[in-house]
């Protein structure tokens, strides 16, 4: 998969090779794997309306992570700075949109780690309506410690990203 970099971080590079791994079956060996699922409700307005929050940042910003203002729809290639508060410690979160899914009944994204994250590793954010109308998020995400504090706190990094995997979970509920 070819990525064209953001012109204003063309510096910074993903930080693993695995790129778009997050939307297959088998995640790659040698990384922390999370899969998660939620039904959100049924019906094609609430497939709509979820999925335009999931590609529009509005899941992340109701799990209280946070874009840059001004960041744009998640599209393929798109790097975005991301911020998380961890009590009173506010971490950058640099990323890049590495594929979008946009099927009619498949929506959504997978982000990668850059230069600069604590973590190796990607994220999906997949909405999807079956055929009885049942909507559900998807978030899968594989991971490992990227610098030398999240290798040695690597309890407290696995229990941090439980933690926001929880409020993305819950973000969407109606």
């Amino acid at each position: 998969m070819s990525v064209a970099p953001d012109v204003r971080h063309a510096s910074r590079t993903l930080t693993y090779p695995e790129v778009g791994a997050s939307l297959t079956d088998a995640l790659p060996t040698g990384y922390h794997h999370e899969r998660h699922r939620v039904v959100l409700g049924t019906g094609r307005a609430l497939f709509e309306r979820s999925a335009a929050a999931v590609v529009g940042w509005d899941l992340h910003r109701r799990a209280g992570i946070v874009p840059d203002p001004g960041t744009p729809p998640a599209a393929t290639g798109l790097d975005v700075d991301l911020r998380a508060s961890l009590g009173p410690v506010v971490v950058r979160v640099p990323c890049r949109v590495v594929a979008l899914v946009d099927d009619p009944d498949r929506r959504g994204f997978a982000y990668g780690t850059l230069t600069g994250h604590a973590e190796c590793g990607e994220e999906a954010f997949v909405v999807t309506v079956d055929a009885q109308d049942v909507v559900r998020l998807d978030v899968v995400a594989f991971s490992r410690p990227g610098r030398w504090y999240t290798r040695v706190g690597a309890p407290l990094a696995r229990a941090a990203q439980r933690s926001v995997t929880r409020r993305y979970l819950r973000a969407l509920v109606t």
